[in-house]
């Protein structure tokens, strides 16, 4: 397996239900695991993550709900609709609902259809796939 050059590692208060909610629910697969230290290796079409059980060693202040305050995770993926089926059968609520946004690049016009989601610890998720329309 090649690392992406950045991985990003997220505290959560229960490995267990992280784990299932990334899996299970949105569809990573899990790489490896480290179960003495409560933690896994995540991936999904090319996106990667950690998880990891908090421990005190990585904290540079208080952990309070919700987690990673001010940033969001851009994931894509080739169909965003099984992850929002998913997300609804298990009473998920979604922050935003799937909705196209336009992003001004260089060169051109990026149409992509997204939502967003928070994790059990409140990280922000968002899954976007290209848009036509």
């Amino acid at each position: 397996m090649k690392f992406n050059a950045l991985i990003p590692e997220l505290s959560v208060k229960d490995i267990k239900k992280s784990k299932w909610f990334y899996i299970e629910i949105i569809g990573f697969q899990l790489e490896y695991e480290r179960t003495d230290d409560k933690f896994a290796f995540l991936s999904l079409n090319g996106a990667q993550i950690m998880i990891e059980e908090v421990n005190g060693f990585w904290n540079t202040g208080v952990l309070e709900y919700p987690f990673g305050r001010g940033i969001n995770f851009q994931i894509l993926t080739n169909d965003i609709q099984p992850i929002v089926e998913r997300l609804i059968q298990n009473e998920f609520l979604l922050f935003r609902e799937p909705t196209v946004n336009e992003y001004k690049s260089k060169h051109n016009l990026i149409k992509e259809l997204e939502f967003l989601v928070q994790d059990p610890d409140g990280y922000l998720l968002r899954f976007s796939q290209e848009s036509s329309s």
